[in-house]
């Protein structure tokens, strides 16, 4: 019988992908995945709950079938400018008698942070502590078990607009789902491609969607910033449309098949045929001619992050580069331009640590997302779900265990 089943929901705007996994400590493997085409979000937000409902039922219709499971609670990541994150520092005394620090103490500090003013509209999507201090000794990963009278935090905290979270949560219920977990898709994106000594030395994630760019930047083995930028594939596939006078579908297959991010990058400079539209005959250009359209919008996405990474301070910490995820990043020659902009070296992220199973379908830049989501994030209840199943498991082992000693003692006073 399977345990620890995990599904994962990643609302993009171009596409809608399911994944069900059954959890096996670090590994997932994968039982069911499903894609349906996105026509009811635009940038990260639920446009249309109607379209947004049937592609979220299509795709995990797809997934359960292939799973031969019927699962009906979900993590959904979210994504959209909506988005906001900010440092929060509190603390709270141990009021135990041997000073002995529980889950319950972390539990207190958590809910703590829960009092801090935020606007009306906002509600709090994560907690994730980057740093504990027991006593005012900082750099501790996890007190429980330490003794001290005072327990203090370093948080980042996430905001999301409650109206987005709200349509978010209509859309899927109307699909026959609930909830189970709102996830903020750059950290489950980070869960999947990113290695832990990354992490520590300093690396900046860049998930490049149709309609949103996620990222996230990680120091010392925790998160320090998030943002979700409005420029993404669906720009650079616009620009296209707008300048070459084509439909969107003919220039998304453009930028697809012959676009680059940076000339340099060209391999072969060669002539495109373009299929004329109405009166308009067929037309001819040449690969740089598209590329340089795609590269203006390319650069102006990395010169925003660059921005972003020296005005939050991270710049000079980031020691282990850039990775880049999303559908935006099979775009040839992105590595290359992030290289060139950030000055850091650059890789393309695919999803690790995935077991057996139809673990090969997703593993593309482009399901960095729900492979994620399928992990659990620290402090959430998704994550407090796999736990509990698993301590369950173990408790399972142990009695059983107990269970044929008493047998065998039995027969030894025989």
């Amino acid at each position: 019988m399977k345990k620890n089943i995990v599904a994962g929901l990643d609302l993009g705007t171009t596409k809608v992908c399911a994944v069900i996994a059954e959890r096996d400590g670090d590994k997932a493997n994968i039982l069911g995945f499903g894609v349906a085409p996105s026509e009811g979000l635009n940038r990260g937000l639920v446009a249309n709950i109607a379209k947004t409902a049937e592609a979220v039922k299509e795709a995990m219709n797809i997934a359960c079938n292939r799973a031969g499971i019927d699962l009906k609670e979900v993590n959904v990541g979210v994504a959209g400018e909506h988005i906001s994150s900010l440092r929060h520092r509190n603390y709270v005394t141990i009021s135990s008698p041997d000073k002995e620090i529980s889950k319950d103490d972390l539990e207190r500090l958590k809910n703590d942070v829960h009092t801090i003013r935020i606007p009306s509209d906002r509600q709090i999507l994560h907690i994730i502590p980057e740093e504990f201090f027991v006593d005012y000794q900082g750099g501790i990963e996890n007190p429980i078990g330490m003794c001290g009278s005072r327990l203090e935090a370093v948080n980042h905290v996430v905001l999301a607009s409650i109206p987005a979270i709200q349509n978010i949560n209509k859309s899927v219920e109307r699909a026959g789902y609930k909830v189970n977990d709102y996830v903020l898709q750059p950290i489950a994106s980070s869960l999947s491609v990113l290695e832990e000594n990354e992490m520590d030395l300093g690396v900046v994630l860049i998930d490049i969607g149709g309609g949103t760019t996620d990222v996230a930047i990680y120091h010392d083995k925790s998160i320090k910033h998030t943002k979700v930028i409005g420029v993404a594939g669906n720009q650079v596939t616009n620009d296209i449309r707008e300048s070459l006078g084509i439909v969107t579908n003919e220039a998304e297959k453009l930028k697809k098949e012959y676009g680059y991010a940076m000339e340099e990058a060209i391999i072969k400079d060669e002539d495109i045929y373009i299929k004329g539209v109405g009166a308009r005959g067929n037309i001819k250009i040449p690969v740089t001619l598209l590329t340089q359209i795609i590269s203006v919008r390319m650069r102006e996405l990395f010169t925003l992050i660059d921005n972003e990474l020296r005005h939050t301070g991270f710049k000079n910490k980031i020691k282990a580069g850039i990775v880049l995820t999303g559908g935006g990043a099979l775009l040839k020659g992105c590595t290359e331009l992030a290289e060139e902009v950030f000055g850091l070296p650059t890789r393309i992220g695919v999803p690790l640590e995935l077991g057996t199973g139809l673990s090969t379908e997703i593993e593309s830049p482009e399901f960095a997302t729900v492979a994620g989501l399928i992990k659990g994030i620290p402090g959430t209840t998704s994550h407090e779900a796999i736990l509990t199943s698993k301590e369950k498991k173990k408790a399972g082992k142990a009695s059983v265990s107990k269970f044929f000693k008493r047998i065998q003692e039995f027969f030894d006073e025989l």
